[in-house]
């Protein structure tokens, strides 16, 4: 077996600690060596990245050619180009590139990111014929969260047609956009809808999601033989979910139930400290049952969103009462604790020491 640098030395490191401690002999740690291969260059990771930096680079070019003189008087020629036929030209395009993306997965399954990165670009340029579609008819008018629904509903049926997590992934933020901009159409431009601004909003609109997740686990159970199940979609629903309630719930003990900016300045920081009360124990709820159900994802965002609200608290209370020195030899010491026991953790865990 062929590993990378990382695994390869973990596993040396298993081995000298179980030799040492007399699990295994010289032997059995010799024939263990020699059973796996270490290689020198990740090229999986190299091809990862080079597809990131390439998508990147072709934004950057159209950005560069969108300021070039001569294509600035092309684009002018085709500017009386109707909205319908520009949306048509992008569906078409989009539809191509699904069908190839798609046929390479069977045909070239193990080319896994230049699949992808022809997806995503399908997925862009269908965002682009929506838009050029609602200026076309002029559906969205002030109440463009229309044009976001459909986009749910395009992105959800080729998501599960296609059982592609990428889409799915797209349809759950086209659904975030949606929910958002159709609470605001509903309030009538408020900043408030039932009572709510847009964090408490999503707070209940992440929790109403990571639920979906579950029902969507449990259905895959019922769909064990079929080709297309909803169940192939719960973890990428389950993050992005708690990505929705647990941003939120940030955002929340920051801003409170505020509608306006200048409602927020007009009170002090420490009024809010009910909201971050709130935001802190559902990062310990969500710990809590990360620890008890072995739930790696529950167990991660309860403690990357417990220490952002720690932080957030010190700055907020302790920047403009504390000299700046001090301050910043005090989060110096906490994050060289957080280190060494971090540090710890990880030798008896995986060291048993």
């Amino acid at each position: 077996m062929k590993i990378d640098s990382e695994k390869s030395e973990f596993l040396e490191e298993m081995l000298e600690h179980w030799q040492e401690q007399k699990l295994l002999s010289p032997a059995d740690v010799e024939r263990l060596r020699n059973s796996y291969e270490t290689k020198h260059f990740d090229w999986r990771r190299l091809a990862q990245y080079s597809f990131w930096i390439a998508m990147a680079c072709g934004v950057i070019s159209l950005g560069a050619l969108l300021v070039d003189n001569f294509v600035l008087r092309y684009l002018e020629s085709l500017y009386n180009t109707s909205d319908g036929v520009i949306s048509l030209i992008s569906a078409i395009a989009a539809g191509y590139l699904y069908f190839l993306s798609f046929k390479r997965k069977k045909t070239k399954s193990h080319q896994v990111f230049s699949n992808e990165a022809l997806v995503f670009s399908a997925v862009m340029l269908t965002a682009n014929s929506i838009a050029y579609l609602g200026k076309a008819i002029q559906a969205g008018g002030t109440h463009f969260s229309l044009l976001l629904l459909l986009a749910v509903f395009i992105y959800g049926i080729l998501a599960y047609f296609f059982q592609s997590r990428l889409i799915w992934a797209f349809m759950l933020i086209s659904l975030g956009a949606w929910f958002g901009t159709e609470s605001g159409y509903l309030s009538r431009g408020n900043w408030y809808f039932i009572g709510m601004n847009y964090p408490l909003r999503f707070v209940c609109f992440g929790l109403v999601l990571t639920a979906l997740s579950f029902l969507m686990k449990g259905s895959s159970a019922k769909a064990e033989n079929s080709l297309r199940n909803f169940g192939h979609f719960f973890q990428i629903t389950y993050i992005i979910g708690m990505m929705y309630l647990f941003f939120s719930l940030w955002l929340l003990s920051v801003f409170g139930n505020f509608g306006t900016l200048a409602e927020w300045y007009t009170v002090k920081q420490i009024s809010l400290f009910f909201w971050a009360i709130i935001s802190a124990v559902a990062c310990v709820i969500s710990i809590f049952i990360g620890l008890k159900y072995r739930d790696d994802i529950a167990r991660e965002f309860g403690i990357t969103f417990l220490f952002i609200n720690l932080y957030t608290r010190y700055f907020e209370y302790f920047w403009d009462s504390w000299h700046k020195a001090l301050f910043f030899c005090v989060l110096a010491a906490s994050f060289w604790i957080i280190g060494r026991k971090a540090e710890k953790i990880w030798n008896l865990e995986f060291l048993k020491q």
